[in-house]
């Protein structure tokens, strides 16, 4: 089976986002969602964020670059996890305004994460 790099999505009236049937077992521990580097969101695998995300952003107390990670990660993120009978997640007003995102979501496979922007 190939693997879904790339999708796009409505979201409907409660700003739920259809995770892909594909992609649902990506997220079973939960998922993570944070605003990215630039206007656009992160949807991480919770296990990943735990794992690889979350021991970045410890470093060395005194580096302002990790200060400024932890800032621009940190600022706005959720934790949800996906609807079982729809394999849906709720995004929030205040992520989606930042990313420009009004109904149409595209999701681009980023290494471990996705990146979430407003559909072109």
């Amino acid at each position: 089976m190939a693997t879904v790099d790339y999708f796009k999505r409505k979201l409907d009236d409660k700003r739920r986002l259809t995770i892909p049937a594909e992609l649902r077992a990506e997220f079973s521990s939960g998922v993570v969602i944070t605003q990215g580097f630039q206007k656009y969101l992160h949807l991480y695998p919770k296990a990943v964020w735990d794992e690889e995300v979350e021991s970045r952003l410890r470093g060395d107390i005194l580096d302002e670059r990790i200060a400024d990670l932890n800032v621009q990660f940190r600022m706005g993120k959720i934790e949800d996890v996906i609807d079982n009978k729809q394999g849906r997640i709720v995004l929030e007003q205040y992520l989606l305004d930042y990313a420009g995102i009004t109904r149409d979501v595209e999701a681009i496979r980023v290494g471990k994460y996705w990146r979430l922007m407003a559909a072109t």
